[in-house]
């Protein structure tokens, strides 16, 4: 069969030295292969697997199914060239039988299930027609070569990781570090001191790393250093760092950036938060992890967010804005309560739950001021737990203090009716 079997399994992410099949008797494009390996008493691995009794070890039985599964899923017209296939799970491994010098291995391996970037495939292994081994495979794919449109505008110092694709007309400059299996939009520019990680996508339109809106930055080489697997939808701006805020810009992993979002000079973003269409912070922002900034608001510079807080869409925050609460509004920002519903979906229990929501029941509704409140808080011995105590020390060290005005009941009985 006129197939390349060295550029097929040189695919595969992990692989013996040299291919351990030799050809390939059967053959369905998309649904099932057979292929051959010819076991001689020459095999290296013989050498120490045993002296005096040689057996091909079992790892190397399951890579030839793995090495005969790239050829079933890169042997069709539409998979580009840059795919690699990497195994990632064994599963229902069974070994019949032991594998000599001079047996010819028949590899079957059949096609089960398959999504964008992940398939699983049945493998089974015979000598004559005694079965030797069986496995379920399970393989990932993905890019591994770098694929820069002819148009896009890389400068030759930018660093490209593996896998990184490059869209039309892209502009990407000479400081700029790209991680690993990044997709770049189209008209995307991405320029600065910036370090992008592995795995991010920027959308067409987004400006990454360009230089801060502050009148007193005079060009001084400063930074923005982007974590892994990060979204940045169309028209998102993200500026650099300044010297006077500390040179960087920080954000962590896992964060989605909607269109028209917006992140000044100096911030700090941690992990898993959301940024909806055209939120906006201000320069030395602090949004920590899970947090989320709704559509149109905009969040004073200096202030924070502390973790798994929610802010309402077109809401205007000038202080911090607590931890695990809903902060909505504008004239000024008022906090509606606990966000239940969101620390329900991330997994918090409802015991320690109950006691954040004990712990803002004396913030907000006791007749004590906020620093009493926060030493009944600290001396309930029922609210003991690092989330409440987060959240002590979190109001503690404000410097622009904490957005606690409650809702007009007007206003409140209107939100509960939507």
């Amino acid at each position: 069969m006129s197939i390349d079997i060295s550029s097929l399994v040189g695919r595969l992410t992990y692989r013996y030295p040299s291919p351990l099949i030799d050809a390939v008797t059967e053959h369905t494009p998309g649904e099932r292969v057979v292929a051959v390996k010819n076991v001689t008493v020459g095999e290296e691995f013989f050498q120490g697997h045993f002296p005096g009794t040689p057996l091909m070890p079992g790892v190397l039985v399951i890579e030839s199914l793995a090495q005969t599964a790239a050829i079933l899923l890169f042997d069709r017209a539409s998979e580009p060239s840059t795919l690699r296939a990497c195994l990632r799970g064994v599963d229902q491994a069974k070994f019949r039988r032991r594998v000599v010098p001079g047996d010819r291995l028949r590899l079957e391996v059949t096609l089960v299930a398959e999504r964008p970037q992940l398939a699983r495939v049945r493998g089974t292994a015979y000598v004559a027609d005694q079965l030797v081994a069986e496995a379920t495979l399970l393989l990932t794919m993905m890019r591994d070569a770098t694929e820069i449109d002819p148009s896009a505008r890389v400068d030759p110092q930018a660093q490209v990781g593996a896998g990184t694709v490059i869209g039309p007309n892209a502009v990407i400059g000479r400081h700029v570090t790209l991680g690993r299996h990044c997709r770049i939009g189209a008209n995307a520019v991405i320029d600065g001191y910036t370090e992008v990680g592995d795995r991010c996508e920027v959308f067409p339109f987004a400006s990454i790393g360009q230089n801060p809106q502050d009148l007193k930055y005079k060009g001084e080489p400063t930074k923005l250093v982007i974590g892994q697997r990060n979204i940045f939808r169309e028209f998102v701006t993200i500026h650099r760092g300044t010297l006077g805020g500390g040179g960087i810009t920080r954000i962590g992993d896992r964060n989605l950036f909607m269109a028209y979002a917006h992140v000044a000079h100096d911030s700090i973003i941690g992990n898993d938060t959301i940024f909806g269409n055209g939120a906006t912070l201000g320069g030395h922002v602090t949004v920590e992890d899970h947090a989320t900034i709704s559509a149109g608001s905009g969040v004073h510079q200096f202030c924070r967010a502390g973790r798994h807080a929610f802010i309402g869409g077109y809401s205007v925050v000038t202080k911090d804005a607590l931890p695990f609460a809903k902060t909505v509004g504008n004239r000024p920002a008022r906090i509606y309560g606990v966000n239940i519903i969101g620390l329900r979906r991330r997994g918090m229990s409802p015991e320690i739950l109950s006691k954040v929501q004990r712990a803002y029941r004396y913030l907000l509704q006791s007749k004590l001021n906020t620093s009493r409140a926060l030493t009944a808080i600290e001396h309930d011995p029922d609210l003991a737990c690092e989330d409440v105590l987060y959240l002590v020390d979190f109001i503690r060290s404000s410097k622009r203090g904490v957005v606690l005005r409650r809702p007009v009941r007007r206003v409140e009985e209107m939100v509960a009716d939507e």
